[in-house]
């Protein structure tokens, strides 16, 4: 198994917009994402995201967090942990937060349910996103299940 671990922020005019341009921004904008829950393979491997085909249906973990009140602090994180027999990822975020008190909830989490499977973990990352609301902001931070039918070929 293959993943890349993501993340974006941006501004836009709706919600939805500022949603879509973080996407964007976290090189994920043009596919249709399907959040799945958070397993993964013993063997899986963290990549650089290659490009992706347009429209393709992509499974992610997903944390994101939009908002429209300006100075509003957005933090959207991912962590992910990787054992000898499997892996989990968890997603969470917060508003107006300590961002370290978000990445240490994220880690609390991955490594108890490593814990509760009895899973030594072998590797562990987080990613993170961060955005001062202007106007209406979004923030994002994502695992990307890599396969070969959804990589643009060159």
């Amino acid at each position: 198994m293959k993943i890349a671990i993501v993340s974006g922020a941006s501004e836009g005019p709706t919600e939805l917009n500022a949603f879509d341009n973080a996407l964007y921004e976290a090189g994920i904008g043009d596919v249709n994402l399907i959040k799945v829950s958070s397993m993964l393979e013993a063997d899986t491997k963290v990549e650089k995201l290659p490009k992706l085909k347009a429209g393709s249906m992509v499974n992610c973990v997903l944390s994101s967090l939009t908002s429209n009140k300006k100075g509003d602090e957005l933090i959207a994180c991912i962590a992910v942990a990787i054992g000898e027999e499997l892996g989990c990822v968890v997603e969470t975020n917060g508003i107006n937060k300590d961002p370290e008190e978000v990445k240490d909830e994220a880690i609390e989490m991955v490594k108890y349910m490593m814990d509760k499977r009895d899973v030594k973990i072998r590797e562990l990352i987080v990613e993170e996103s961060h955005h001062t609301v202007k106007e209406i902001g979004s923030a994002i931070a994502s695992v990307i299940y890599i396969r070969e039918d959804i990589i643009e070929k060159e």
